[in-house]
């Protein structure tokens, strides 16, 4: 099993998962900072600002030969949500040397392209960013929030988070908002920038084929460093209340009905691996009960599933439907709840759902970014899980596990977006 190593080299801190299983090296630069709807735009239009020209290579053509030069290394950035915090990654894989005929210091040089690109952007004379790339990457921007509204299901999945989640952080979407970005200019943007500089959590992830010293020597080039803050996923302690129901139109043809949950059992609880299986058997695989009962028996979804936000304690529900159908299949999606609630379910259903738990989790840790994500979450959560520890504690779950954890979950909020003609 992969272990991960942290190492602190001159305040920042370097996780460090050691393997010889790939021949490439993966690196993430990870900056986390507290989602806010004042940020949030200026944040995801500066992880594209930042990936598109530095100081050295002062355009996109010349980042990307200057990654061909480095055995076609690969480089992204991108903008997350994560609970209720906001990450900012720099994402780069280079081939590792050791595997290389030529003897170039890879390694190094990797880690200097990202320490160039973090700390040392390309500037116009004023000392802002360039009005220029600012221009081309908030064209870029909008374009990326457009096509969630052209996806059906992640516009609904956005719009029942932001009236589930009204008035909290995790309302926000990572992207900002399309109202937002043209005020954004090149100094409200370097405020940003130098205010994450100053107060973002700021971590580096290597996975690869890499030996400690080697990496405590490497990074030190980097003058950010990691601030530890307290951990905002406290899950949901709110009050009983009665479920919020919300219909939209749009031009659309099937409807999508997600239903919204609440749990109190978060990536930190002692409960989180029967939460897994909870949701598992719920309606995270093909056996489970949404898709088995709601999709396969009733007929009455073209998709029935769930998912486990961990981080922030929510389980989300996704059904497409025929709008005819609506009130039939939030009945039949409440029942298996209910079901699970009552223990409705045979020991050897758990135990194929701890199965393909595992399989699940084992597959994510199977790739270089896979492994950055699942550690990652320890970080976000404030709770170290080993993987070794972490299958053990799934193997370990018992049906009355599952039930506790679904006695925890509760609907807080139903929203349904159908067409504007099986409207009238």
């Amino acid at each position: 099993m992969l272990e991960e190593q942290v190492i602190n080299k001159n305040g920042l801190d370097v996780h460090l998962v050691s393997t010889p299983k790939y021949k490439t090296t993966t690196f993430v630069l990870q900056i986390k900072s507290s989602l806010t709807q004042k940020t949030a735009t200026e944040r995801s239009l500066l992880a594209s600002v930042l990936k598109s020209a530095t100081n050295e290579y002062p355009s996109r053509k010349q980042i990307r030969l200057y990654l061909d030069e480095l055995y076609g290394a690969s480089f992204q950035a991108d903008v997350q949500r994560k609970g209720e915090n906001h990450l900012l990654s720099l994402r780069l894989e280079a081939a590792n040397e050791k595997f290389l005929k030529d003897k170039v210091p890879l390694f190094k040089k990797s880690l200097s392209f990202l320490r160039e690109v973090l700390e040392n952007p390309y500037l116009d004379e004023n000392g802002n960013f360039s009005e220029k790339v600012i221009r081309e990457e908030k064209r870029t921007l909008k374009q990326r929030m457009e096509s969630i509204y052209d996806d059906k299901i992640r516009y609904a999945n956005k719009r029942l988070l932001e009236e589930m989640c009204k008035d909290e952080p995790y309302s926000v979407h990572p992207y900002g908002e399309m109202e937002k970005v043209d005020e954004v200019t090149s100094e409200t943007l370097m405020q940003e920038y130098k205010r994450m500089l100053q107060e973002d959590d700021i971590r580096l992830y290597i996975v690869g084929d890499v030996k400690a010293e080697e990496a405590e020597e490497a990074v030190s080039i980097f003058s950010v460093t990691s601030k530890t803050e307290e951990a905002m996923n406290e899950g949901n302690d709110s009050e009983a209340k009665e479920p919020k129901e919300i219909t939209e139109t749009d031009d659309i043809q099937q409807g999508k009905l997600h239903l919204g949950y609440r749990t109190s059992i978060t990536f930190a609880d002692n409960l989180f691996p029967a939460m897994q299986v909870m949701n598992g058997l719920f309606g995270g695989f093909p056996h489970s009960k949404l898709f088995m009962n709601v999709r396969e028996k009733e007929s009455m979804a073209y998709y029935a599933a769930s998912r486990y936000e961990s981080l922030k304690g929510l389980v989300l529900v996704f059904a497409g439907i025929e709008a005819s159908k609506y009130e039939k299949a939030v009945d039949i999606i409440k029942k298996q709840l209910d079901d699970m609630k009552q223990g409705h379910f045979t020991d050897e259903s758990v135990e194929q759902t701890k199965v393909m738990v595992k399989n699940q989790l084992l597959e994510t840790a199977d790739s270089a970014r896979g492994i950055v994500d699942l550690y990652s979450q320890s970080v976000a959560a404030d709770k170290k899980r080993d993987l070794s520890e972490w299958v053990k504690a799934i193997d370990s779950v018992t049906k009355q596990d599952v039930i506790e954890g679904a006695a925890t979950v509760e609907l807080d909020t139903c929203y349904f977006l159908r067409g504007e003609e099986a409207a009238k």
